[in-house]
């Protein structure tokens, strides 16, 4: 059986596949800040969702990546962990 990280690098390595995943990377990076924020708050789901007035399942989707949230959910769950959300758009580098 393979690993995740070999099975990974073999998908990466075909150019439509490295490309659909490049273009995903600010998904993924939400998805990532939204498990670190909870982390750092040391809450679970179960929490976070409670906090939220929400459920447990909802929390795992927004944290599952395969949905984004919207941004009114995002600043719920941010203050639901202690925090505010923070939105700034960079320019690319020239």
């Amino acid at each position: 059986m393979k690993e995740l990280k070999t099975l990974k690098e073999e998908m990466l390595a075909e150019v439509e596949t490295r490309a659909a995943y490049d273009a995903m990377a600010d998904e993924f990076a939400i998805v990532r800040e939204l498990v670190a924020a909870r982390a750092r708050a040391g809450l679970s789901q179960s929490e976070v969702a409670q906090r939220m007035g929400t459920t447990q399942s909802a929390v795992a989707r927004m944290e599952s990546g395969k949905r984004l949230p919207s941004m009114r959910t995002v600043e719920r769950f941010a203050e639901a962990v202690g925090g505010h959300l923070v939105f700034r758009i960079e320019q690319h580098a020239a």
